[in-house]
């Protein structure tokens, strides 16, 4: 049972993607490439580098999450800064390209400079990843020769199109980390250190910016949701995955092996689905084979 793999962004949540990939080879289904965007992208890149998912459930154990969001002193405007990552990509992945990888695999960005979706396949995967995870504002932007890249969910929440162009014929299972239309927005807060006293943290939360950028970043929610939603539509994978993450706020600290277990439950609600067409995809291609 062979497919492709679309991971979605989503933060924080996407731990979630662990378990989903090691229940996936649980049930012995072969995964022959695999496509991510932001959160997505991490997780894409490092198993594709070979790490099993029981290894990668073990290194993020060990992330000290609390500074994986420091600013660097050329870092661009941003609330926050990816220091603590890249070191951590650094010490992962290294010099990895994207031909050193054991199955192909891609990540999106968006190209700000050009105003297009961007796949991104070749060259340093460290730098590929860094590109993907540049949430606008959160974040800095990632520069690369004379292009502005941000966070590929920005056009492309779960890169179904990609996944399915790095392996042609086999059925894309699609991971979605957003909560379904319809359903309410949570309140955000402001990113705040983790050092800093509750009640300072309090007072800051109930300004009039954090106030504006909580009505804010619930309505980029909200659009986010319908635009992954459309993009599924128009998309049209063969599965789709939806671990409940939902309550899992986009930089929060969280418990890895919890939400990976969220993500095994998640395959193991659709393994009906995913066994039928996986079998239906292998049988047409016998008998297409069969005619050549």
């Amino acid at each position: 049972m062979e497919l492709s793999v679309a991971l979605g962004g989503g933060g924080s949540k996407g731990h979630s993607h662990i378990g989903v990939l090691r229940r996936l080879q649980k049930e012995k289904f072969r995964i022959r490439a695999v496509a991510g965007t932001s959160f997505g992208g991490i997780i894409a890149a490092v198993f594709a580098a070979g790490y099993s998912p029981d290894a990668i459930e073990e290194i993020f154990c060990r992330i000290d999450q609390s500074k994986l969001y420091g600013r660097g002193p050329q870092d661009g405007p941003s609330l926050m800064g990816l220091i603590g990552v890249t070191k951590w990509l650094e010490e992962t992945l290294g010099s990895c390209t994207f031909r050193d990888l054991k199955i192909p695999c891609a990540v999106t960005a968006v190209d700000l400079t050009h105003g297009r979706e961007l796949v991104i396949n070749e060259g340093s995967v460290k730098d590929a990843v860094l590109a993907s995870i540049a949430l606008p504002g959160l974040f800095p932007s990632f520069q690369t020769d004379g292009t502005e890249l941000v966070d590929g969910g920005v056009t492309n929440p779960v890169p179904v199109s990609t996944a399915r162009k790095l392996a042609p014929g086999l059925p894309v299972a699609a991971v979605i980390l957003t909560r379904p239309l319809g359903e309410p927005t949570k309140r955000w807060k402001v990113p705040m250190p983790s050092l800093l006293p509750r009640p300072i943290a309090e007072r800051i939360h109930r300004t009039n910016f954090a106030q504006a950028m909580d009505v804010y970043m619930r309505a980029m929610e909200v659009g986010s949701r319908a635009l992954a939603e459309y993009r599924l539509i128009a998309d049209n994978p063969e599965v789709v995955i939806r671990p409940a993450v939902w309550h899992i706020d986009l930089l929060q600290q969280v418990d890895t092996r919890e939400l990976a277990r969220l993500g095994e439950k998640a395959v193991e609600d659709v393994l009906p689905d995913l066994k039928r067409v996986t079998a239906w995809k292998a049988r047409l291609g016998r008998i297409v084979g069969g005619r050549r």
